[in-house]
């Protein structure tokens, strides 16, 4: 394995080769079909549609559940971080969380049709699930720093999120090709019968991609802890666990004094939440606006994951060239734009002017609304990964490179502190108003506090 050579504070620093970077940025291909299947485009919908007693109910059951594995996330994730930069080693922890990640995700196969008394259940198997992708994507970040230079970091990041759209796309054709059908004729999206006899009438279809997310995850992770080399062991993990809540205590009490840091932590906790909420919550907005089946809305997500690709991989040149602070700002504006242009969509009308809605069993986004909603969610897609993508590098460029984890750690608090607060208000204002409309319009203020902040951070 080649090694590449940089000068660090005097001194030169080995990198580890190709083998072992194209390993790690598989680790956002694997992960990818959790957010893609589950949270967004397949699983959550359907949840909305079939398993809760209506729409507005289920957006607002799905909102309570992802804010409490949100809460959990924001209590844990520094803690950790700080101990696994104590003890030096990221690979265990990203296998134990993301063992979560399959045991939960491979659980929500239980969320049959018309049946509430699974709802609790599969719940639960979210928020364990959401816990163990969110906890093993901390440690994932952490190991950013040991892989290339500073000044290809922003590149990185880029590459390893338009990869996991990539593998977010492909797991989202599998998905609407071959395994989930119309219930209505039967056929998938290929006009093909289910693999492995998967029943449309059950939603068996839909209810897979729990268990090909934790498979897929278990498959395409391998190369990370077959290539990618890992800190040594510094100490066991009891002397690790008081070190690092000293570390952090320490940390916590100098961000006073670091004032960009506590900036940028500040409106990465806003923005990514309002942007959690979104992708969260795109889909099943759109179930309920246009009366979007599994097919529609998936395929909706294919393009938006392509939009998203080529904003990823443009975000990561960006990122090197003009400083990741200016990308995280004008991916902020994309998204601040399209979220207020969505809520003046409806499927009869765009900006308040009347058009023709889509016609029930017509061609697939036949209506002027629909379309008009497919060109927003490409802006939100193609702004979304490149904000994601700069905020870790940010971060990177901000945090003391001997605490790298537990600011990710910090990172993942700011991301996650607060995340229960958006979709806690979504399903709050919907199930108050019983209008998906009005749960959404509170994105605007998320995004529009987050810009605000970001501007006086100095990068």
């Amino acid at each position: 394995m080649t090694a590449t050579m940089q000068a660090d504070t005097g001194h030169a620093k080995a990198y580890p080769g190709r083998a072992a970077v194209v390993s790690w940025i598989f680790f956002d291909w694997a992960a990818q079909p959790y957010f893609t299947l589950i949270t967004t485009f397949v699983f959550a919908p359907y949840f909305a549609a079939f398993v809760a007693p209506d729409p507005a109910s289920g957006q607002a059951l799905w909102g309570f559940a992802t804010a409490a594995a949100g809460l959990a996330i924001a209590l844990l994730s520094p803690v950790l971080g700080a101990i696994a930069d104590a003890s030096g080693r990221r690979k265990p922890w990203i296998a134990g969380f993301g063992a979560l990640l399959v045991i939960g995700a491979s659980a929500m196969w239980i969320g049959k049709p018309g049946n509430p008394d699974v709802i609790p259940a599969l719940l639960l198997a979210y928020a364990i699930a959401s816990v163990g992708v969110e906890f093993a994507t901390v440690f994932n970040n952490a190991m950013m720093p040991t892989l290339v230079p500073p000044d290809k970091i922003g590149r990185l990041s880029g590459t390893g999120w338009a990869t996991g759209y990539v593998g977010g796309i492909l797991s989202l054709v599998l998905v609407l090709g071959f395994l989930a059908a119309n219930a209505a004729t039967g056929r998938t999206l290929f006009g093909l019968t289910p693999l492995f006899g998967l029943d449309p009438v059950t939603h068996a279809g839909d209810r897979i991609t729990g268990p090909l997310t934790g498979l897929w995850f278990v498959i395409f992770v391998a190369p990370l802890f077959l290539f990618t080399p890992d800190y040594p062991a510094k100490r066991p993990i009891r002397e690790a666990l008081g070190e690092g809540l000293r570390e952090l205590r320490g940390s916590l009490a100098s961000l006073p004094q670091q004032k960009s840091m506590a900036r940028f932590l500040l409106a990465n906790m806003i923005y990514t939440d309002g942007l959690i909420s979104l992708f969260a919550f795109g889909g099943i907005y759109a179930a309920g606006t246009f009366g979007w089946d599994t097919i529609r809305i998936g395929s909706f997500g294919i393009i938006l994951a392509i939009a998203g690709t080529f904003g990823a991989w443009l975000g990561g040149k960006l990122d090197d060239a003009l400083g990741p602070k200016r990308v995280i700002a004008g991916s902020l504006s994309i998204l601040l734009l399209a979220v207020i242009v969505i809520l003046t969509v409806n499927k009869d009308s765009i900006l308040f002017i009347p058009v023709a809605p889509p016609v029930p069993g017509g061609p697939l986004f036949a209506g002027a609304a629909e379309r008009a909603y497919i060109v927003l969610g490409c802006l939100i897609g193609a702004a979304g990964g490149p904000m994601q993508a700069a905020s870790r590098t940010l971060l990177i460029r901000l945090a003391p490179k001997d605490r790298i984890g537990q600011y990710f750690g910090l990172f993942a608090l700011t991301g996650k502190v607060t995340s229960f607060i958006g979709p806690l208000l979504i399903g709050a204002i919907t199930a108050a108003t019983a209008s998906q409309k009005a749960g959404m319009a509170v994105l605007v203020v998320f995004f529009l506090l987050g810009l605000a902040l970001l501007a006086r951070v100095r990068a």
